[in-house]
C-alpha cells in the first residue's frame, strides 16, 4: 500500500468512456496512477495483473453484474479502499453501499476538487489504519472492560464475556473506541466523524447510524432496549453502560 504522498494507484471502474478519460487525465495532473475499467470482467482482470492503492465503482452499468455484486467481489477478496460514483442520490443507495463495506459515495456530477478531497481522505485514513499495528508495538494502550466485554486497542480486536473474538472492521472499531473512551459523554455525528474519520460528509451520509447498528448487533445490544450504546433523539449517540460495567 503507497502512503497518500507516493504516487497512489487508482483502479476507475465505468462503463462512461469519456469520464474515465477525464478523470485519467485530471487524477494523473494531481501525481496518481490511473488505469481505467469499462466492466467488472476488466475490473477483475486489472487486479489480477496489477497492484492498487484505491478502486472508484459506478454503481450502475447497462448490462452484466451491477456496481454493488462488484463490490461484495472486491471486499470479499480484496482490502482496498472503495469509493462508489453513482448518479443516484437516495439515502437507501448509499445505506447499501457504505453496509457492503464502501469508504465513501460521491453522487454524479460531481466537482472534480470534491472527489480528489475524497480520494485524499480515504487514502490518508486506511495509510493510518495500517500503521495503526506498528504504533501499538511502541505504545500499547490498556484493554477496556465493560460488561465481560474486553477492546483491546493493541490488537484492535473484541472479545465477548465468553472469550470469543468479535470480529470488527477498521470503522467499526475506531467508533466502538471511540465511544467506549468517551462513556457517558454525548457524542454528535459530527463529533464522531471528527474523531474516527477527521473527514466531512454532507449532512445525508447516514453511514455513522450504518457502523452503530452493525456494532449493536455484535454487541448483541437490542436498539429498543440499548445496553451499551445509547441514541440521543436529534443529538447523537453515547455510551452508557449500566453501573459497575
Amino acid at each position: 500500500m503507497s502512503l497518500p504522498d507516493a504516487k497512489s494507484r487508482i483502479l476507475v471502474v465505468d462503463d462512461d468512456r469519456r469520464l474515465c478519460r477525464f478523470l485519467e487525465k485530471f487524477l494523473e495532473s494531481e501525481g496518481y496512477g490511473i488505469v481505467a475499467a469499462h466492466d467488472g470482467r476488466a475490473m477483475r482482470r486489472a487486479l489480477a495483473d496489477d497492484s492498487f492503492d484505491m478502486v472508484i465503482l459506478d454503481l450502475t452499468f447497462p448490462a452484466g453484474e451491477d456496481g454493488v455484486s462488484l463490490a461484495r467481489g472486491l471486499r470479499a477478496q480484496y482490502d482496498l479502499p472503495l469509493i462508489m460514483l453513482s448518479g443516484k442520490n437516495t439515502t437507501i443507495d448509499k445505506v447499501v453501499c457504505l453496509e457492503m463495506g464502501a469508504d465513501d459515495y460521491v453522487t454524479k456530477p460531481f466537482e472534480p476538487r470534491e472527489l480528489l478531497a475524497r480520494i485524499r481522505t480515504v487514502l490518508r485514513r486506511f495509510a493510518k489504519r495500517i500503521t495503526l499495528p506498528e504504533q501499538a508495538a511502541t505504545a500499547p494502550s490498556p484493554v477496556i472492560c465493560f460488561a465481560g466485554w474486553e477492546l483491546d486497542p493493541t490488537r484492535y480486536q473484541l472479545s465477548s464475556p465468553k472469550g470469543d473474538r468479535v470480529r470488527l472492521t477498521s470503522q467499526e472499531f475506531q467508533l466502538l473506541a471511540a465511544l467506549v473512551e468517551r462513556r457517558g459523554r454525548i457524542l454528535s455525528r459530527e463529533q464522531i466523524l471528527d474523531i474516527v474519520a477527521n473527514r466531512n460528509w454532507t449532512p445525508y451520509d447516514r453511514s455513522i447510524d450504518v457502523l452503530i447498528g452493525k456494532i449493536r448487533r455484535k454487541l448483541r445490544d437490542d436498539v429498543r432496549d440499548a445496553q451499551f450504546i445509547k441514541t440521543i433523539r436529534g443529538v447523537g449517540y453515547m455510551f452508557a453502560p449500566q453501573r459497575g460495567d
